[in-house]
């Protein structure tokens, strides 16, 4: 029997019945600003340092309550100070995001078409997968280069995920738009410049990506990039674009 006292933990497996069966959950985000911006569950709220004792204070103790981190972590702090406030129904996220991305990106089904788990289609999958026969299969069959996913994003994101310079290289010739941006702005550039994954940066610079585009909340790449690397490559592209 679960302790009343104790928070919940759910799988990334779990989720979508959870979610179906809770819509009026608070579904809230523990990660930083700029990983929020690159991809979230639908509806969530960011958990900024200074909006969580409002939240405590103000939300009916009886909303069911669910959290998720980077691995699954931090969201147990979180999870379990909401129940020390009373709340009744609280739940995190075993694994984390990262965990929900690897089982979004499940297995390709025999439909070149159509999506899967979070909407992820079979050319999205093996472009997470780093499965450049796949793509190239999949390629040959007619797969849509514009489809997006549950998160807005693009086929040429999910390589940028699986850090493949070669696979990018495939889907923008192939014509997966390298501008593309998702349902917050953010593009592949920001995302691998984010990430710190300056081959996949130089990459994507290298076949035309726009340093200057802007997220909504008006963050460029630069502003984004997490290593010097990464800095440089795109302070040099932007002043060359200049």
């Amino acid at each position: 029997m679960n302790d009343p006292r104790r928070f919940q933990r759910l799988s990334a497996q779990d989720l979508p019945a959870w979610l179906a069966a809770h819509p009026e959950a608070l579904l809230l985000d523990a990660r930083e600003a700029r990983h929020h911006e690159q991809g979230h569950l639908s509806g969530c709220l960011r958990l900024d340092g200074r909006n969580h004792e409002r939240l405590l204070m103000r939300e009916p103790k009886d909303r069911p309550v669910f959290i998720y981190c980077y691995h699954g972590n931090a969201s147990r702090s979180y999870a379990q100070m909401f129940v020390d406030f009373g709340f009744h129904t609280v739940f995190d996220l075993v694994g984390g995001w990262e965990a929900w991305q690897q089982h979004a990106a499940t297995p390709p089904s025999h439909d070149t078409q159509g999506p899967g788990e979070h909407g992820n289609t079979p050319l999205m999958q093996a472009a997470w997968r780093g499965d450049t026969a796949g793509v190239e299969a999949l390629l040959a069959q007619g797969a849509s280069l514009t489809a997006t996913n549950g998160d807005g994003n693009n086929a040429l994101w999910l390589a940028c995920v699986a850090n493949d310079p070669a696979l990018v290289t495939l889907l923008v010739r192939a014509g997966v738009p390298i501008d593309h941006q998702n349902l917050t702005g953010a593009t592949c550039l920001m995302y691998a410049a984010s990430s710190s994954k300056p081959q996949v940066v130089r990459t994507l610079l290298e076949l035309g990506a726009d340093p200057h585009l802007l997220t909504q909340d008006d963050y460029t790449a630069l502003d984004m990039a997490a290593s010097v690397e990464c800095l440089q490559l795109l302070r040099t592209a932007t002043r060359t674009a200049a």
